[in-house]
Parts: structure tokens; C-alpha cells; sequence
């Protein structure tokens, strides 16, 4: 029901998804050769990346090759189809791909509770934009009894105060700046260009993570206890360390379902590479279905190949000496790429490049005085409480076990205000359009 209220048509894709998946569970586990394991693996990779690359890339690849041929001078019939991207499909498919392949390596054995497994895949805290739960967390957890847990649900409604805080006061103030600059880049110059990157940096950041935040949290409140799905990433000094921090249920399917398949680091440096860069290009392009989320892939993954080699040839040890230097130069290459996560076209990125490296700084223009400092405001509060947390290394999900009633109370009426002080419309979570 949560599913179809969205629109019911697209409940057919999940419960196809789903049915295929189980069956699949099923006959991999009984298979009594690894070529019969093989055959139902591919099944399931095939039925399930086939619906993702239909209704996710078709268009996309449609419309790459009618440009490649007009440079040719052949024009071909329009070739894309009037299909719309179903919420949660991308989300819902690795997390289901990752029961079967955690059969066919034998890390898993499958439910024989049909319903057990249609609860794993849709269950409504977790299903439009995460966190990509395994089976082998999640499965065991539906299939027992539940009991209210009072620790549970005061980590649970902190954590969904928490994420409403950091989405409606923080990412929405900061989203009206990072709008109103690169909606028209441009009439601004490298000052505003600069801060507006800046800012979005922390909006997709506090967006993405106040999502995280109510889902785990509303998750705790029914008995679930989901894994956590970002950990203070912008604390992080180096890229390998970032996503180790960075919506970690995606990057850690990444490595464990991709890297690792194709070979890891296990067969030399040079394969390392490009094993690490077709990761990061086919994890930009599992974002969207643009040239700019390839190129921010290809960006990850270039500086994570660098850091690699740094590290193998033992100049990255020393260069964590310098935190300072480590922080900077992370924090540069993240918010550097994310101008081709933001803009909505190539076009667009390059302009906010440009605008960035060609503008003149002597005469600084910030825009509307009055979005900005509530924007400085508000990022002021939730860096000052993310530091808090990194210093204290207390993780936000255990940060209300210890909080008394009338400590919870007084928290969540401060965060209360906060929000209908700053909510004026509702704006969609970024990751929903994922």
C-alpha cells in the first residue's frame, strides 16, 4: 500500500522483482552443480538490471546515440520511450540482487517465508531511498517475534528529530542559495559560484543524511534496527576514508558486489586501477542517467586510484602526518565533483567552472544578504553538532539510549521550534529522483 499510493502501475515492477529474486534464492541453493548455480545467478542479474536499465538508462543511451549520429549526418526517428523512472528502483534492486548473490556465494542460505522476503525488500521506512539493507541483517529480524524496546524508541525519535532537523532547517536554507545561483549561473561571478558549491556540498550531505536519520529512526520505532548509512563524511582525510563514510550501504555494495567481483586487488596494481575505476564510473552512472554523474564517478574514481598508489608506494603514511593537508584536499576534490552531481546539465557544470576560474574576486558579490546568513547560520549549528559527535565519537543512532525523559523532551521541543521557524514549503528529499 505504501508503494502504490505513489502509483500502483510500477507495484507490478516490485512484486516481479521480488518473485523472480525468491524463486531464484531457491534454485541456487538446491543447484547441484556451480554451472546450474551460474545459470539462476544470471537470471536473476539479468531480470533485475534489465528492468533498472530500461526504465532508468534507456532513454538516456537513446538519446546519446541520436546525438552521435547527427554529428554524421544521419538522423534517426526519435527512439526514447515516455517512460518515467519508478521510485526506489535502484534501491530496491541492489538490495535484492545482494540476497542472491550472497546465496550463490554460499554467505547466505534463502527464506522459505515468502512473505518474510517481500517485508525485506519493501519495507516502507527503507524502500524509496535506503538504506540498502543486506538479508542477512534484515531477514532474521522480521522473522522474530518483536517486542517494544525502550531504548529503541528513544534512539528511534531522537534520530527522527534529528533528520527533520538537518533536513528541513539546514538542507532546505542552504538549498534556497545554492537555487537561486546555479538556476542562473550566469549572472553570478566566482564568489557566489564558489559558495553556492560550498553550500550545496552540505545540503545533499544534511538532505541525504536527515533521510538516513528518519528512515533508521522510524525503522527503531517498529523494532528494526537498520545499519548506519553515513558517518560524519566530511571529517574524513582522504577519499577512501570519505566513502567509507559516505552513504555506506551504497559503497559498501559497491565494494563488496562489484570491486571485489572483479577481482579487487588481488591480481596486481594495475588491475586494482581499473577495477576501482569501472566502480566508481558504473557508481556515478548507477545515480543517474547523465554524462555528469559518469564524469563525477570518473573523478572518485581517478583520485581514489591516486590514493592508491600513494599508499602503495608509502608517500600516503606520510602525508596522514598532516591531517590539516589530508581534510583540505579531500574536502576539495568532494566538493569540486559535486558541480557535476548539481548542475542539471554539462552545459551548466562547465559554466559553474568557468565561472569559478575565470571571474575577477576584487569586488566579491555574496547575493541576497538575508538567504545567505541564514544559510551561514543554520550550517554554523549543524557543523558545530557534527563536531560534537566526531569529538566525542558517539554515533548519532546510540545518541538518544542514554537521554532521560525529560532530557528528550526538552531536545525535541527545541528542534521543534526550529523547524516551523525555518519550514516554509516542502521540498523533495535529492536522493528520491535516484
Amino acid at each position: 500500500m505504501f508503494y502504490a499510493w505513489w502509483d500502483w502501475r510500477f507495484l507490478s515492477l516490485i512484486i516481479l522483482s521480488s518473485f523472480i529474486d525468491y524463486q531464484v534464492g531457491l534454485n541456487i541453493y538446491r543447484a547441484v552443480s556451480e554451472k546450474i548455480k551460474k545459470r539462476w545467478l544470471l537470471v536473476s542479474l539479468t531480470a533485475n538490471l534489465g528492468l533498472l536499465g530500461v526504465f532508468k538508462y534507456y532513454n538516456f543511451f537513446a538519446e546519446s546515440f541520436t546525438d552521435l549520429t547527427s554529428t554524421i549526418g544521419w538522423h534517426p526517428n526519435d527512439l526514447t520511450l515516455n517512460i518515467i523512472l519508478p521510485v526506489g528502483i535502484s534501491f530496491y534492486t541492489f538490495q535484492t540482487l545482494s540476497y542472491t548473490i550472497d546465496i550463490y556465494r554460499e554467505k547466505l542460505e534463502p527464506t522459505t517465508d515468502k512473505i518474510a522476503f517481500f517485508t525485506y525488500i519493501a519495507l516502507f521506512p527503507q524502500l524509496v531511498a535506503g538504506p540498502i539493507e543486506r538479508a542477512s541483517n534484515l531477514l532474521p529480524q522480521i522473522t522474530t517475534k518483536r517486542q517494544f524496546k525502550k531504548t529503541f524508541f528513544k534512539e528511534g525519535i531522537v534520530q527522527i528529530f534529528v533528520g527533520l532537523f538537518r533536513k528541513i532547517v539546514i538542507a532546505d536554507t542552504l538549498g534556497i542559495y545554492v537555487d537561486s545561483v546555479y538556476g542562473n549561473l550566469e549572472i553570478h561571478d566566482a564568489s557566489t559560484t564558489i559558495l553556492a558549491t560550498i553550500f550545496y556540498a552540505f545540503q545533499i550531505y544534511y538532505d541525504f543524511a536527515g533521510y538516513s536519520d528518519m528512515a533508521i529512526g522510524s525503522a527503531k520505532l517498529i523494532g528494526f534496527d537498520f545499519k548506519q548509512n553515513f558517518n560524519l563524511p566530511y571529517f574524513s582525510t582522504s577519499l577512501t576514508e570519505f566513502w567509507r563514510r559516505w552513504h555506506m550501504s551504497l559503497s559498501f555494495w559497491l565494494r563488496d558486489y562489484l570491486y571485489i567481483s572483479l577481482g579487487g586487488n588481488r591480481k596486481g596494481i594495475k588491475i586494482t586501477y581499473r577495477n576501482l575505476m569501472l566502480t566508481m564510473l558504473l557508481g556515478g552512472l548507477w545515480h543517474g542517467s547523465s554524462w555528469n554523474f559518469i564524469i563525477w564517478g570518473c573523478i572518485h574514481g581517478l583520485v581514489l586510484a591516486l590514493e592508491k598508489y600513494l599508499n602503495s608506494n608509502n608517500y600516503l603514511p606520510r602525508l596522514r602526518n598532516i591531517k590539516i593537508l589530508g581534510f583540505l584536499c579531500t574536502f576539495s576534490v568532494v566538493i569540486f565533483s559535486w558541480i557535476f552531481f548539481r548542475a542539471q546539465t554539462l552545459h551548466e557544470a562547465i559554466t559553474a567552472i568557468k565561472n569559478i576560474f575565470d571571474a575577477d574576486f576584487s569586488i566579491p558579490f555574496l547575493g541576497d544578504l538575508t538567504t545567505l546568513i541564514n544559510a551561514v547560520s543554520m550550517l554554523c549549528l549543524g557543523i558545530l553538532f557534527d563536531a560534537f559527535l566526531f569529538k566525542k565519537q558517539i554515533h548519532l543512532e546510540q545518541l538518544g539510549a542514554n537521554f532521560s525523559t525529560p532530557k528528550i523532551v526538552g531536545t525535541l521541543t527545541i528542534i521543534a521550534l526550529l523547524i516551523m521557524l525555518f519550514y516554509s514549503t516542502s521540498n523533495n528529499f535529492i536522493y528520491f529522483q535516484f
